[in-house]
């Protein structure tokens, strides 16, 4: 490792260790602990609100987006120092938002310099929360059929229609939305990459009530949604699927970097020593936790050569698909396998482990399901023939 990289180290390692509140050291990440932002956000406490704070000054919710629009502007190198000081830590990341996994590095690719400057500031701040308006009750798999609508009507866009599967949308402030410009044009083309504010008259949410009790998902409707033109639309019109698939790739990273989930807090075998003896003793269950270990960390580092090769120039492409596969398959049996050590106890169902393992049954769907995902595997990056 050259001096420079040694010194930002030791540099970032001591500005973590003076700016970190000390209540939020080793915090265990939950839906009461997670740091969403946006105009209605209310902190969990001082300290969230101060971490926040401090992180966005440094630039370090986004380390790698440029300066100029909050983010860090570091290298590859030193941002993975930068997340291996925060987990040496146990820091708690500053804020999570889909505008930082996903409409970002959109923007960044295809936005032009006034989309840039009007909304990159405002996600790396936290002051705004998006939301996904991808999928329809008839375009899920086949998100190219969608049918919400944007008609031109001069001076705006007027939207019609509906969204499904909408996480968080009676909580954001925007939403990034596929709509429908051209009608007659093939389904993949005539759609438009457009931004919405979800204060606009005629949009509306419904939140969907899961098995595992949580409503994290909402039905999102548009009735006469009256869109100015000036910056709704990124890339260009009826040229959405480009952007989308770019997004799509970010998408399925985020949900399969959640197979590497132990990396970031207590192993399962940490997990399982706190349990009790006849448990904790379990031969099968301790090879199993030891498998997952080793199979997560090897997905960790996959993921890492992955970023590499796309910082390189060579792009992730479909293998986004592989990962998001491998990473929901990773999560379902880490739930799997704590549901096993707890035994009776996991069924109380105000302890959480039964909630939570029944939301992973979503991962195989969410981003796109795992047999779609295993087709593009076969076809696109093992190049198998169809029949």
């Amino acid at each position: 490792m050259s001096d420079n990289l040694e010194s930002f180290r030791s540099d970032i390692t001591a500005w973590i260790a003076g700016n970190l509140p000390s209540e939020l050291q080793g915090i265990a990440r939950n839906e009461e602990t997670i740091c969403w932002g946006g105009r209605n956000w209310r902190f969990a406490s001082d300290a969230q609100r101060l971490w926040l704070e401090h992180c966005h000054a440094k630039g370090l919710t986004c380390p790698r987006w440029p300066t100029e629009y909050g983010g860090g502007g570091l290298s590859r190198d030193e941002e993975k120092i930068f997340r291996e000081e925060m987990l040496n830590a146990g820091a708690p990341s500053p804020l999570e938002s889909f505008g930082i996994w996903m409409l970002g590095p959109a923007l960044l690719k295809f936005g032009t310099p006034e989309q840039k400057a009007e909304h990159l500031p405002d996600i790396t701040a936290g002051r705004i929360r998006w939301c996904q308006g991808y999928s329809e009750p008839g375009a899920g798999s086949d998100l190219a059929n969608v049918q919400t609508k944007a008609e031109d009507m001069g001076d705006h866009w007027r939207v019609n229609g509906q969204k499904i599967w909408t996480s968080y949308a009676d909580k954001a402030d925007k939403i990034f939305a596929l709509v429908r410009t051209d009608r007659d044009a093939p389904k993949h083309l005539g759609i438009s990459f457009m931004l919405i504010d979800m204060q606009t008259p005629g949009v509306s949410t419904k939140p969907i009530r899961l098995i595992s009790g949580a409503s994290p998902f909402c039905e999102t409707f548009f009735d006469n949604v009256k869109v100015p033109k000036d910056g709704a639309i990124v890339g260009e019109q009826n040229r959405g699927w480009d952007v989308a698939k770019y997004l799509l790739t970010h998408e399925r990273e985020m949900i399969g970097g959640g197979g590497g989930g132990l990396l970031s807090g207590s192993t399962l075998a940490d997990m399982i020593g706190t349990m009790d003896a006849d448990a904790a003793a379990d031969p099968v269950i301790r090879a199993e936790a030891m498998e997952l270990e080793v199979d997560a960390m090897a997905f960790a580092l996959t993921m890492e050569r992955y970023r590499d090769m796309a910082e390189a120039g060579q792009g992730v492409g479909h293998a986004s698909a592989m990962l998001k596969y491998y990473g929901t398959e990773l999560n379902k049996r880490r739930h799997e396998i704590i549901m096993s050590a707890r035994g009776s106890d996991a069924l109380d169902w105000d302890a959480g482990f039964a909630a939570n393992w029944l939301r992973t049954k979503a991962n195989s769907i969410e981003g796109g399901t795992s047999e779609v995902m295993l087709d593009i595997i076969s076809k696109r990056v093992l190049d198998l023939p169809s029949k």
